[in-house]
């Protein structure tokens, strides 16, 4: 099957066409910048597309893909729309058909998603204009996580916040770490229900799974993606009482505190020169420098220590959440590492298993009997929500 796989952002959308049948995409791309200077650029065979486009909306840049798809003749034989959508709250713990109830549910759940669900919806709605004939699918990040017990989702707040609020754990990067767990279980010959996996996705946003016999059993992020490992932009895990400090001493409301936590923290709050691990590793002497360094971020002494202790609280609160994790398991065969800067940072990956000596992983691509291996499995939550897809569609 032919699958249109669709991520919509609050100012861009990533596409590509997936072939289930030989799990490869024939055409990717993305629209961003969507309501100011949009810029379109798409991949097909050895060729590349990049231009400005006119993009007010996400209606006109699903019309523009549409039309690039036309152009180079892949818009012919697609036969569903598959669309990342983040939260489904307790709603959702498979993919499903989009439908007017389905619509409703992801509405509902946008006040715990507000930065997310609501472009999801509107890529939704303008798929639905743009493809009125195709099955659209939804598939969420916070499905895998729906097996998660209630002793490790509930917080240690009032049983009515989770009742009426909905207050509690959900997760994030599910798709992701759905795809790697099975990607796992192939690489070392089991079946997924025999495994017990702790999976570190770690890019620009983070978290850890503890994954039980091919469920999920615990993770890093809770009730929104800012719980957890510390990422590009985002604090991750912190004392909530800083919150009260700083609202009393700094006068700082709700809306700072926000901006505060999700923009201006992390690896960028640290070293106070990027989000992007590989610009922090090149100042910090870590890596040799490379085109994402910039020329105003020559690496003088200070800078350097600022980009050295970035690292350093990176790689320590990893581990420690990697450790959290083995509460919720039985055994461990193997830690994971996906995602942009686990799949490519080596001394990110030694640095924090520096730190996880306890557990006697063995070293990264070594096997000894009994003992935890250390993988590297590159992530593919696209060709996890085309294959979804198709599942449902075929289901109908």
């Amino acid at each position: 099957m032919r699958v249109l796989v669709l991520n919509c952002g609050s100012s861009s959308v990533k596409f590509a066409v997936f072939n289930t049948a030989t799990g490869t995409a024939t055409v990717s791309g993305m629209v961003e910048e969507i309501g100011n200077a949009a810029k379109f650029k798409a991949k097909y065979a050895e060729t590349k597309t990049q231009k400005s486009i006119d993009a007010p909306n996400h209606q006109h840049a699903l019309v523009e893909i549409q039309n690039f798809l036309k152009e180079i003749g892949e818009d012919q034989d697609i036969s569903a729309i598959g669309h990342r959508v983040v939260h489904g709250c307790e709603e959702f713990a498979n993919s499903v058909l989009i439908t007017p109830a389905v619509l409703k549910a992801v509405e509902e759940c946008s006040a715990l998603a507000p930065l997310h669900n609501p472009p999801n919806l509107q890529g939704i709605a303008a798929a639905r204009k743009n493809f009125p004939t195709l099955p659209q699918v939804a598939v969420f990040d916070t499905a895998f996580h729906q097996t998660i017990p209630k002793h490790a989702f509930l917080y240690a707040l009032p049983y009515q916040l989770y009742t009426d609020q909905k207050v509690r754990k959900y997760g994030f990067h599910g798709s992701s770490h759905r795809f790697v767990a099975r990607e796992t279980a192939k690489i070392l010959g089991k079946d997924s229900k025999e495994l017990c996996l702790i999976i570190a996705h770690l890019g620009n946003g983070c978290s850890a799974t503890a994954v039980k016999f091919g469920e999920s059993a615990d993770t890093t992020m809770g009730l929104t993606p800012l719980e957890g490992i510390a990422m590009g932009t985002r604090s991750g895990s912190i004392d909530p009482g800083i919150l009260f400090y700083l609202n009393k001493t700094l006068n700082y409301d709700f809306d700072r505190l926000n901006k505060l936590l999700n923009k201006e923290s992390g690896l960028l709050g640290l070293s106070g020169i990027s989000s992007d691990m590989r610009t922090v590793l090149e100042i910090a002497g870590y890596a040799p420098p490379s085109s994402v360094q910039t020329e105003d971020c020559n690496a003088d002494s200070e800078l350097q220590e600022r980009a050295k202790i970035a690292v350093e609280v990176f790689c320590y609160r990893l581990a420690k959440e990697i450790s959290s994790l083995a509460a919720a398991l039985p055994k461990i065969d193997a830690l994971v590492f996906t995602g942009g800067i686990g799949e490519n940072s080596k001394f990110v990956r030694e640095k924090a298993l520096s730190h996880l000596g306890i557990f006697g992983f063995t070293k990264e691509g070594e096997f000894q009997n009994g003992k935890p291996q250390v993988l590297v499995v590159p992530t593919n939550e696209e060709l996890l929500i085309a294959q979804d897809t198709e599942k449902v569609v075929n289901n109908l």
